[in-house]
């Protein structure tokens, strides 16, 4: 697949490109979420999400002849436990606040991850990194242009959809922390395999409380759903072996710029001046945070690191 791409990109570090994947595939999923959180419950958009995932995860590591139950069970289950509610969370919140509102709570998490990852992981924090994450995250605030920071006498401020995002973040941020620290120990398809597992036991006594019978467009709704997320979840677990956890996470900004181009192509929705600027400042604030484009093409061309970055749970 590399052959496919044009120098210039084959060039940018492997785990930045595939963190990147991840950001367009978790875009799509959060759009599909958007129409099927109109009438179903989060808590069924989750199972029905980690149903997928367990089914993808449990053939993939059989097709890789990797050992099902991994190393660090503990860890594993705490990993899974921690994007559980995340995604809860962020669901929850996404069908009760507008799409941007509940993007940009969300995708505060990479600047939870990269300060957890420095705390419990020992990740020193670069100035650069720190001054591209302000920069990001300025440029998603407006993008997102979310009522509780701009205002708008038109909508009603939802203050505990608001408090459930910025706990979904803050899960997320933990998330990410212990996918890093997991890449010591076990493959990267054991440490996405236990996520939608550990959901599907978790969900499963809200989901029997809840439960709504799915329309047939529904249920495509909800495999979509899981299909996505799930190709998402592999290119995010395996970008975030490859990198540090501030400089992978950097690049997830990406997806705000996704899901403005699907607001425009689906919700009829027009990026005014503010989301234009916003989209410029996440750009710029991402290459801030992953050291200039010449670093990055500078990396690359290193011999031996990026064999030297993967560690031992790369395949």
């Amino acid at each position: 697949m590399n052959a496919l791409l044009p120098s210039r990109l084959r060039a940018v570090p492997q785990g930045l490109r595939l963190m990147a994947l991840a950001a367009f595939f978790f875009s799509v999923m959060t759009l599909l979420v958007k129409f099927a959180g109109a009438r179903l419950p989060a808590s069924e958009l989750v199972m029905a999400r980690s149903i997928v995932g367990v089914a993808m995860g449990y053939w993939m590591i059989r097709a890789a002849k990797v050992a099902l139950w991994g190393n660090a069970k503990r860890l594993l289950v705490l990993r899974g436990l921690l994007g559980c509610g995340a995604l809860l969370c962020f669901f929850w919140a996404l069908v009760r606040l507008p799409l941007a509102e509940a993007t940009v709570l969300f995708y505060m998490s990479p600047a939870f991850s990269a300060v957890l990852a420095a705390i419990f992981l020992r990740e020193r924090l670069r100035t650069a990194e720190t001054v591209g994450f302000v920069i990001s995250l300025v440029g998603v605030a407006l993008v997102a242009q979310p009522t509780f920071l701009f205002g708008d006498a038109a909508h009603g401020h939802d203050l505990v959809a608001i408090a459930v995002g910025l706990l979904g973040a803050i899960l997320g941020g933990c998330a990410y922390v212990t996918v890093r620290k997991l890449r010591h120990s076990d493959h990267h398809l054991v440490v996405v395999f236990y996520f939608p597992l550990v959901s599907v036991i978790a969900c499963a006594p809200l989901v029997s409380r809840e439960f709504l019978l799915p329309t047939p467009a529904e249920w495509m709704l909800l495999i979509g759903i899981g299909v996505f997320t799930q190709i998402a979840q592999i290119y995010l677990t395996r970008s975030l072996n490859l990198e540090k956890t501030a400089r992978a996470m950097s690049v997830s900004y990406l997806q705000i710029l996704f899901a403005a181009l699907w607001g425009f192509m689906f919700l009829s929705e027009i990026p005014n001046v503010l989301c234009i600027l916003g989209a410029l400042l996440v750009i710029a604030g991402t290459i801030v945070a992953t050291g200039s484009i010449k670093t990055l093409l500078r990396i690359e061309s290193r011999p031996g690191n990026l064999a030297a970055s993967q560690g031992p749970s790369a395949p």
